[in-house]
């Protein structure tokens, strides 16, 4: 099934991306230009690809940039990218968590769009501020919370905006890792040194790289907000200074409990994000390894599956499925949603008209909520798990 609006986005010209990082050795770089060309809606044509300047003029040459739009900081490239007539119109920020405020001031004071990795910045005062400079601009700010992006997400999410679970009481959700179960970082591996390093990831480990995103998942299919929570942090690894494992539990408003659990020492799972949400008329579960499929028992009946074009599907999940059924969508699809989102907010706002109800991509107040919670979960280990209101 194509994505609705798909042919009538095509007729648009791409739209002119840069990038922030992501330059040679940077996973996630590579995937966000994987996903924003996947359905056709941008093309890059500039980059400050690397905090090195000879590696950001390697990097572009790397991926054809012309060198004179292959800049040596994210500023310069803002600064002449928003004078030029067809610079670019939005950037993607690919680089540790520590530089997302700085560079996405730069270029939302230009009025261009910014699309930025998660976490949002490595500390609530920077995440406050770049709300404060989102919200002052005429430019759009999109957070690659990519898991949103999944087709069964959304219909988890249709179905409890449908009252299919009743009054929502638990939701639970995991997302253990294994790489860091050893010292990586001592070896220099690049993933791993940036993100056991308080200057760039912030105060939170585990917590702030995947616990985030178990949050915001949970968040999105559920609609509810976040009233306190008690956290107990480790960092198991020896000489390791960020958490690389948690233990959450929450309150929300209007009296569901949560209990969240993210790792990066835990043997055997590469990357194990679940979810299961119960109420009083039934429950679902989702597993992102196996992501075109989600569970859902009504109270009293059989469990049913839900496939991500069979019966039962809704047409949230239906309108970001791309191929026919039985062809699994991962991780890249997911991804692009982001991106494609992003493109029909964007030419919406280029047109002067408003953006259909439909589309949906977080924002700066996902992302401020977000690093609320890493602070919070941070605050309330520290106080030996008590609770902390965000």
């Amino acid at each position: 099934m194509a994505i609705e609006g798909k042919d009538e986005q095509a007729r648009e010209p791409r739209i002119r991306l840069g990038m922030v990082g992501g330059g040679a050795g940077a996973f996630i770089g590579a995937v966000h230009r994987m996903a924003a060309r996947l359905d056709d809606q941008f093309e890059l044509v500039a980059g400050a690809l690397s905090s090195t300047p000879e590696k950001a003029m390697q990097s572009g040459r790397d991926l054809g940039l012309d060198p004179a739009r292959t800049y040596g900081s994210y500023k310069e490239m803002a600064i002449r990218e928003a004078r030029l007539k067809n610079g670019i119109e939005a950037v993607s920020i690919v680089t540790p968590n520590h530089v997302h405020y700085e560079a996405a001031k730069e270029f939302l004071r230009r009025g261009i769009h910014v699309i930025c990795d998660k976490p949002l910045t490595s500390n609530l005062s920077d995440a406050k501020k770049l709300k404060k400079v989102a919200d002052e601009s005429d430019a759009l700010f999109i957070l690659t919370h990519n898991y949103t992006g999944y087709p069964m997400v959304r219909q988890a999410r249709e179905m409890v905006q449908n009252g299919d679970l009743g009054t929502l009481r638990i939701v639970q959700v995991e997302y253990p890792q294994d790489w860091l179960t050893e010292a990586v970082e001592q070896t220099g591996a690049k993933q791993a040194v940036w993100r056991t390093d308080p200057a760039q990831s912030g105060a939170g480990g585990s917590t702030g790289d995947i616990g985030t995103h178990a949050y915001n998942l949970a968040c999105f299919i559920t609609g509810l907000t976040l009233e306190s929570l008690a956290a107990d942090l480790d960092s198991f690894v020896e000489g390791r200074r960020l958490d690389d494992n948690a233990h959450v539990m929450m309150r929300f408003e209007g009296g569901a409990k949560g209990m969240l659990w993210c790792s990066q020492v835990a043997p055997g799972h590469e990357n194990g994000l679940k979810i299961r949400v119960y109420g009083t008329k039934g429950g679902i579960e989702w597993v992102q390894a196996d992501p075109n499929y989600l569970w859902f028992t009504p109270f009293g009946e059989p469990k049913r599956l839900i496939t991500r074009n069979g019966a039962g599907a809704g047409a949230a999940a239906g309108r970001v499925s791309r191929i026919p059924s039985g062809h699994p969508e991962g991780y890249l699809e997911a991804f692009a949603t982001i991106y494609t989102e992003a493109a029909r907010a964007i030419n919406a706002a280029k047109n002067g008209a408003k953006v259909d109800k439909d589309v949906i991509y977080p924002t700066v107040d996902d992302g401020v909520k977000g690093v609320a919670f890493v602070e919070a979960c941070v605050a309330s280990s520290k106080k030996n798990g008590a609770w902390v209101k965000l």
